[in-house]
């Protein structure tokens, strides 16, 4: 999880999408962890206040710290172990909104380049071919907007990191990203990029679901 800046988390109420015996969906807000960080200081986060509210609480999936929208936790060990299968397998579908540096043309494509942690200068992730493990993005123009593209990512596989060096290998950064973006392209008041979609199975029965938060960008 990427910590590059002095964490100051947002004083928001838990924003709850969907809860039933199995399932907690809420939108998290971006600046929050997922998880705790390494030392008190990086104690607060989302997992630690939904199990404030809601104890039986198990964490499924992550995202970034500075990544906003759809996040799905389990409120079962069975409902954990089928949500954590259904992601390994890459069977969950998610859809991100994001906002680019430049004018990304042409209006559809997919990025197919293998991630590896940069370890020199970790947390930050790179493109390498010799030992990177498969990562693959597909995107879509939703519209430019003078000097930036609003963008719809479709990510095939769940990498570190995966949409925001994809998009830095094309040449445009999301705007407001700590590691990654530079100069006026970082000066944002927070990274822009949300995960406005998921669909999966539900642990009990199997039916489809879809869970959906608008991007505050």
């Amino acid at each position: 999880m990427a910590v590059s800046s002095a964490y100051t988390p947002p004083d928001t109420p838990l924003e709850v999408l969907h809860d039933d015996a199995q399932l907690l969906v809420v939108n998290k807000p971006a600046g929050l962890l997922s998880v705790p960080g390494k030392g008190a200081h990086l104690a607060d986060c989302l997992l630690s206040r939904l199990q404030a509210v809601f104890p039986e609480t198990l964490l499924v999936h992550r995202l970034d710290r500075d990544t906003s929208g759809v996040m799905v936790f389990a409120l079962t060990p069975h409902a954990q172990r089928h949500l954590g299968l259904q992601f390994e397998k890459r069977q969950t579908r998610k859809t991100y909104v994001a906002r680019l540096d430049g004018k990304l043309e042409p209006k559809t494509g997919t990025v197919d380049l293998p991630l590896v942690v940069d370890w020199e200068n970790r947390p930050r992730q790179k493109v390498c071919h010799d030992t990177g493990r498969h990562a693959e993005t597909g995107w879509r123009v939703l519209r430019h907007d003078g000097a930036t593209t609003r963008v719809r990512l479709m990510p095939k596989t769940g990498r570190s990191h995966q949409l925001r060096v994809h998009m830095l290998s094309l040449g445009h950064p999301i705007l407001g990203d700590p590691l990654y973006a530079a100069g006026a392209a970082a000066a944002h008041p927070r990274m822009y990029l949300h995960s406005e979609e998921l669909r999966l199975k539900h642990p009990d029965g199997g039916a489809s679901m879809k869970f959906r938060a608008r991007p505050d960008f």
